[in-house]
């Protein structure tokens, strides 16, 4: 849906009139990709890096970004240049150094990373104020900034945990700092050992396929065992995927993009989606399933249809959700209990059924939302199904750690559909306000988040909930 601040930008009338009044400026479109997965999606990218000092992933970072297609600029450390010098020979990459706190003329860097993963004392952060401070002004237009932590354990002494969360707050504060250039800011939490599974991880956050997540953290961990193969390109080539609810909106966003890496999608909804959803089964060479994810019998559907297929069920997408909103004290029994079958028990009972069949190195993507991590005024049913869908990616991913399936969730914020298109225009206004990024989000941001999750380079992420939000202020 179209959003009309936005247009404004486009117009150099209006921008010229928005500078000389001194007018907030309207929020910036967002650079986004939804077309196939490239081998260098760094593109050619300026990437500033700095860190506190070498450390245990600086060979593993210099590779990531020059492997990427970026082009890293070091501040002056000798030794991390020279890392990064001979990670580059093979790629033409040479790093080029500078002096702290200074820029070449004219050079505006599309990426910021912040190596913070040796940190153990709170005074550890005056380097990172010290390098946002210099270079954050040049930050390019949609850039990321992306900031490394070490991992919080019960092995982690005080004075570093208590550093290493003082640092998301910083990335959070900072996330909001840079929203108004439509730019990101996320930290990374890496534990020991895992910096193999970092890259995955990076290629995606420096993308242009993550431009509506910034202020979250992610956690890296070696909880998920699996040997498979990580392609840079179709990453989903030879995989069966399920998704419900995929005719339409976010969900037929989901089965374009999976297929679009390679996967073969079982596109599941209910008989009276049959228009839609054959149309886009006839799109993405699909299989078509009709089903009423609320019947009891809509596991043993599904089996049956996964039984036909040749590969079995490697990705479960579980999208179908549905909304009765109402206030507490005007609800009626039908609303709350339509909505918790729909959205949280039919989740339960489907994949009693499919776990077991399931490959090993899987995936399982839920939809949860912001409103289940927040709350919602009129949202009591909604809320709890979509906060249950949190629980229940906690409690499983644990379960299925030895057979490689990674579990977990993501949660949209105002996201542009026809169902929103539907919410009364000063309260869609509003809402599409109340982010860093000052606009909602598409169903794509949706669907290339969820294809990455799927992908086997996200086997380092488990049991996580990764907002895609535009930093909404509401919830943590």
């Amino acid at each position: 849906m179209n959003d009309y601040l936005i247009q404004l930008t486009k117009n150099p009338i209006i921008q010229k009139l928005t500078n000389a009044m001194g007018l907030p400026k309207p929020p910036i479109e967002l650079y986004r990709n939804n077309h196939p997965w490239e081998d260098r999606p760094l593109n050619d990218q300026s990437v500033l890096i700095s860190q506190i000092q070498q450390t245990a992933i600086t060979r593993t970072l210099a590779e990531i970004v020059v492997k990427g297609g970026g082009n890293p600029f070091i501040e002056n450390d000798d030794a991390i240049v020279e890392i990064f010098n001979q990670a580059g020979k093979g790629y033409g990459r040479l790093p080029q150094s500078i002096i702290k706190g200074e820029l070449p003329d004219k050079l505006s860097p599309k990426i910021l990373i912040f190596d913070a993963t040796n940190l153990q004392k709170p005074e550890d952060l005056n380097p990172v104020y010290s390098f946002f401070h210099s270079h954050l002004r040049s930050l390019a237009i949609c850039g990321r900034v992306v900031i490394l932590n070490p991992e919080i354990t019960d092995q982690t002494d005080v004075s570093t945990a208590t550093t290493a969360r003082a640092l998301e707050g910083f990335t959070r504060a900072m996330a909001r700092e840079i929203g108004f250039k439509g730019a990101t800011a996320n930290i990374v939490y890496v534990a020991p050992d895992a910096q193999s599974r970092l890259e995955p991880v990076l290629r995606f956050l420096l993308s242009e396929r993550s431009s509506y997540i910034t202020g979250q953290p992610l956690h890296i961990s070696t909880q998920v065992i699996s040997d498979e193969a990580i392609p840079k390109t179709r990453p989903l080539d030879g995989k069966t995927a399920l998704v419900t609810g995929a005719a339409q909106g976010i969900g037929a966003a989901i089965a374009r993009a999976i297929a679009r890496e390679g996967a073969r999608v079982i596109i599941m909804d209910r008989p009276s989606e049959d228009i839609p959803a054959g149309k886009l089964a006839a799109e993405i060479q699909g299989d078509l399933l009709f089903c009423d994810i609320t019947t009891p019998s809509a596991g043993d559907q599904i089996l049956e249809m996964v039984a036909n297929t040749d590969n079995g069920l490697d990705i479960v997408v579980h999208n179908a959700g549905i909304t009765r909103d109402k206030l507490l004290v005007n609800m009626k029994p039908d609303a709350w209990d339509q909505v918790l079958d729909v959205n949280l028990r039919a989740i339960l009972r489907v994949n009693e059924k499919l776990l077991p069949i399931m490959k090993n190195n899987g995936r399982i993507v839920c939809l949860s939302s912001v409103s289940g991590i927040a709350g919602n005024r009129g949202q009591t049913n909604y809320a709890a199904s979509k906060a249950g869908v949190i629980g229940f990616v906690s409690g499983l991913a644990s379960k299925v750690l030895d057979r490689g399936i990674a579990v977990n969730a993501v949660a949209p914020g105002f996201i542009e559909t026809q169902m929103t298109a539907r919410i009364p225009f000063a309260t869609r206004l509003v809402a599409r306000r109340l982010n860093n990024l000052n606009q909602g989000g598409t169903p794509d941001d949706v669907a290339e988040t969820i294809t990455f999750l799927c992908s086997p380079g996200a086997f380092g992420l488990t049991g996580q909930v990764l907002r895609i939000c535009g930093g909404a202020i509401i919830g943590a």
